[in-house]
């Protein structure tokens, strides 16, 4: 309860009430006082969670998820994140509904919101189309409740897209925050988010976007590293510039791992395909040129091998600070002699980061749920305040 009692302490000394009935796209439209109070929601609902105390603020309402892509982790974090608050979850699949047969994004928005209240949409696979489909859902949404079609105005979250995965990267961020003991320790801090051989193709840029369009904001030195020609999108890159210098912290970028590595506190090697080849890829989808898809496929398969030996090896470990930097993934990760024959990390490094990454993982669905508590709650304290007057049991032991 101690616990609880600062952190509810520490929602009054933030401003983040224009949260309230909002969508959250990309974590930088967010000011720092906004991000401070998701991780502090998050951490709250996890505490009500561990003291066996409910947080349902809902009696009723459905969470409708879309991915269009593969996704694990975080289907399973919005999930979790809408059944903690009281929700049932309801996965849109695009092939057995009418999207299939032409029905438009105004109409397919509407549809699936007459008891809707949150939409958690994945749309990472294509340069400049993910995160504009999703504003399009968020107009189609408010247009639907503003002429009364609906009852409530569904609040959208980006369950990842083409420029950021804003629920990865903030579980990141408070996983690295609660490894320090504290925000304030931070700062001063190098994360190297580095690029590392992967025997797939075509991994989104959204990861290593979302990781320095966040850290870059609480004074870490924010090191970029990737082979030359795997550029990321030039537009995030000043986004960190310019965050980076607001908030005391560094941007650089380098063509070497070793380099990023060294004295570091963090380390974050993922694959990731280049800029310039998932806009060619955007424009072959586009075409329907699936001989060209193969094409440029094989073309950066090929282009990787060039680079297998951007690995996290135990000697690139023992370059860090101390040799004792926290390894990060968003997982799955690439283990060489595990899941492929040579891949992102060595097999004895993953393993000896497992609980870690796990931990690291476990943060995902206390974010998502705090980005709807406060979409839907206007005064967070006094709310969370009577769920622990009530103390509803969430289970009965």
């Amino acid at each position: 309860m101690a616990n609880l009692k600062t952190l509810l302490s520490t929602l009054d000394t933030l401003e983040f009430q224009d949260m309230y009935g909002e969508d959250f796209f990309l974590t930088w439209e967010n000011t720092y006082d906004e991000i401070i109070a998701t991780f502090t929601v998050a951490d709250i609902l996890r505490a009500l969670r561990e003291q066996n105390i409910s947080s349902r603020i809902f009696d009723s309402g459905l969470g409708v998820s879309l991915f269009r892509d593969n996704s694990t982790r975080t289907r399973f974090s919005f999930a979790s994140a809408c059944n903690l608050l009281g929700l049932a979850v309801q996965d849109l699949d695009e092939g057995k509904s009418q999207i299939a047969h032409g029905e438009t994004v105004r109409e397919t928005a509407n549809m699936i919101s007459f008891m809707a209240d949150v939409i958690g949409i994945r749309d990472d696979m294509y340069i400049g189309k993910g995160n504009a489909y999703m504003r399009e859902v968020s107009r189609a949404l408010k247009e639907g409740f503003e002429d009364g079609n609906l009852e409530q105005r569904p609040n959208l979250v980006n369950l990842q897209c083409d420029i950021d995965h804003p629920t990865q990267a903030m579980a990141d961020m408070n996983h690295i925050i609660h490894s320090l003991g504290g925000v304030e320790a931070v700062r001063g801090k190098k994360i190297a988010m580095t690029w590392a051989y992967s025997p797939s193709y075509g991994k989104p840029l959204s990861v290593p976007q979302g990781i320095i369009g966040l850290m870059s904001r609480f004074g870490m030195d924010v090191v970029l590293a990737h082979p030359e020609g795997y550029e990321i999108m030039p537009e995030v890159e000043e986004v960190a510039h310019k965050q980076a210098f607001t908030s005391g912290g560094s941007f650089t970028k380098t063509n070497s791992m070793a380099e990023a590595f060294a004295d570091a506190d963090f380390v974050y090697p993922k694959s990731w395909a280049p800029f310039k080849a998932m806009e060619r890829r955007t424009e072959l989808y586009g075409e329907g040129d699936s001989a060209g898809i193969k094409a440029l496929e094989t073309e950066l398969l090929a282009q990787n091998a060039n680079f297998k030996d951007w690995e996290c090896t135990e000697e690139l470990m023992a370059t860090t600070r101390e040799g004792k930097a926290l390894y990060m993934h968003c997982l799955p990760a690439d283990i060489s002699g595990v899941s492929c024959p040579q891949g992102e990390v060595a097999a004895s490094v993953f393993d000896r980061y497992r609980v870690p990454l796990y931990k690291e993982a476990s943060h995902k669905p206390y974010i998502i749920a705090a980005m709807i508590f406060l979409s839907k709650i206007a005064d967070p304290r006094a709310k969370f305040e009577e769920l622990i007057t009530a103390g509803a049991p969430r289970f009965s032991r």
